[in-house]
C-alpha cells in the first residue's frame, strides 16, 4: 500500500556535502565535551564520522578498521588490510593508514607487539593534533586497549556521549538523504506485501523486501522482525519458516540501513489472505492506531521527554506487560539517542531533554495482551521541525482493520 509520489534522488555532491556536515557537527560536540580527539571501532560511527564503508556487518564484530578524528587536524583512517584504496576521493579522510592486528585471531602470539604500537602510534596523533590535550574518546574498545593507552597518559572516555549529541540533529543534507532512504525502504515493502499470501513461509515473504532494498542502493536489515500469528506477540519473535496462515495479522519493523547509509525504521500490521478480520483483530489494531497518532501528536520543538512520556497514550492494563520498551527514539544512521521510556519505567531508566528542530524520531506502538495472542506492531518515522513536524514514513495501513 505505498503511495506513489514523485522523487528526484539526491546527487552525488549532496552525500559528500552530508558527510562534511556531519564531520564538522561531530568536531563541534569533541569541543564542547572537551576531548582531543575520538577513536571510532562501531561501524556506523566510523562511517557518520568519516563517510568511509567497508564491510560494515563483519566491522561490527571486529576491530578491522578505525579512524581517528581530532577536534582539530586531519582524520586518519586504519583501514582493513589491503582495503586502502576504498575511500580514495573522500574529502573527509585525509590519511589512509594499514589497521594493526588488534584482534588475537590476526596474530596470536604477536598481538601484544601490534597492541603497544597501536597505543604508540594514537598518542602520537594525540600530541600532534590535541595542543597538549590527551583526553581520547572511544566507542568500541578491545579488552586491553584502553589499559594500554591509560599506561601512556592517555585520558580515556566513552565517546558516544558526544557522537549521541552529535548525531541527533540533522542537517538539511541529511535529510534529503533521509528521505531517499525511506522511499527505497517503502519500495521494499511494497514489493513485500505483495507475496503476503497464505502457504509462503515468513523467511520467504521477508526475502522479497531484502532483495527490493537492496536493489534500490539500500545495503541490510538489522533485525529479523517479521512475524505472523501467534509470532506477533510477544514482540521480537524471530522470522522464521512458519507458514502463513489465511485471517492471520502479519507484522513488519523495517529496521533498514537504506540508500546513503540511513536507517528507516517504521512497522506496519498487514491481514493474510482475502478475508474478514475477527472483532479482536480490529480491536487491537484500533488500541495500536489511536496510540500512534496520540502521540506522534504530542511531538514538537520544545517538548521535554517526561512531558511527551507523561502525556502518552494511556494503554489499557492487560497489554502493559508486553509493551514495546520505548514510546520513541532517535533514528538516523542507526536507533538513535534518545529513548524516551514509559512512566511506568522512568524512576529506574527514563531521563529527561528536549525535542528539537532537525531530530528525526520514531514512534513506536504494540499491542500485544498479557496471556497471548495476537499482536499489532505500527511505528512511524518523523522530522521535528521548528513549526511542527513531518512525517517521513508515508507507507499506507492496512485499511480491513483501520477503525471505522
Amino acid at each position: 500500500m505505498l503511495t506513489e509520489t514523485s522523487f528526484a534522488p539526491p546527487s552525488a555532491e549532496t552525500a559528500n556535502a552530508a558527510a562534511r556536515d556531519r564531520l564538522r557537527r561531530l568536531r563541534a560536540s569533541l569541543k564542547k565535551h572537551e576531548l582531543a580527539a575520538v577513536l571510532l571501532f562501531d561501524s556506523i560511527n566510523l562511517r557518520y564520522a568519516c563517510n568511509s564503508r567497508n564491510m560494515q556487518v563483519n566491522t561490527a564484530r571486529n576491530p578491522g578498521r578505525y579512524v581517528f578524528v581530532p577536534a582539530e587536524g586531519p582524520v586518519v583512517l586504519f583501514e582493513y588490510y589491503g582495503c586502502g584504496h576504498l575511500s580514495a576521493g573522500l574529502d573527509t579522510v585525509h590519511e589512509v593508514r594499514p589497521a594493526h592486528a588488534l584482534h588475537p585471531l590476526y596474530s596470536e602470539t604477536k598481538y601484544q607487539t601490534h597492541l603497544k604500537n597501536f597505543a604508540h602510534e594514537i598518542v602520537a596523533l594525540l600530541k600532534a593534533h590535541g595542543n597538549g590535550n590527551m583526553r581520547l574518546g572511544i566507542d568500541r574498545p578491545t579488552t586491553e586497549m584502553v589499559g594500554a593507552l591509560q599506561a601512556l597518559a592517555v585520558e580515556v572516555s566513552d565517546a558516544e556521549v558526544p557522537l549521541d549529541k552529535a548525531r541527533a540533529i540533522k542537517s538539511p543534507n541529511e535529510l534529503e538523504l533521509i528521505r531517499a532512504s525511506v522511499r527505497c525502504t517503502e519500495a521494499a515493502v511494497s514489493e513485500m506485501e505483495r507475496y503476503i499470501e497464505p502457504g509462503r513461509s515468513e523467511n520467504e515473504v521477508w526475502s522479497k523486501m531484502h532483495q527490493k532494498l537492496i536493489e534500490g542502493g539500500g545495503e541490510y536489515i538489522e533485525t529479523r522482525l517479521f512475524n505472523s500469528g501467534s509470532h506477533t506477540n510477544p514482540w521480537f519473535q524471530e522470522t522464521s519458516d512458519k507458514p502463513l496462515r489465511e485471517g492471520e495479522l502479519v507484522a513488519l519493523d523495517t529496521d533498514a540501513i537504506g540508500c546513503f547509509g540511513y536507517y528507516t525504521d517504521f512497522s506496519r500490521t498487514f491481514l493474510c489472505g482475502d478475508v474478514t478480520p475477527t472483532a479482536e483483530q480490529r480491536k487491537i489494531y484500533g488500541y495500536a492506531y489511536e496510540m500512534l497518532e496520540h502521540n506522534i501528536a504530542l511531538l514538537g520543538a520544545g517538548v521535554g521527554f517526561r512531558e511527551f512520556a507523561e502525556k502518552s497514550w494511556p494503554i489499557p492494563e492487560a497489554y502493559i506487560p508486553n509493551r514495546y520498551m520505548v514510546l520513541a527514539h532517535g533514528n538516523g544512521m542507526a536507533g538513535e539517542w534518545p529513548l524516551i521510556r514509559h512512566m511506568v519505567d522512568w524512576d529506574e531508566i527514563g531521563e529527561d531533554g528536549v525535542l528539537e528542530p532537525n531530530m528525526t524520531i520514531c514512534v513506536e506502538a504494540f499491542i500485544g495482551h498479557e496471556k497471548g495472542g495476537e499482536g499489532v506492531k505500527l511505528e512511524e518515522q518523523v522530522l521535528i521541525k521548528e513549526d511542527g513536524i513531518e512525517r517521513l514514513s508515508t507507507y499506507g495501513y492496512e485499511p480491513r482493520l483501520m477503525p471505522i
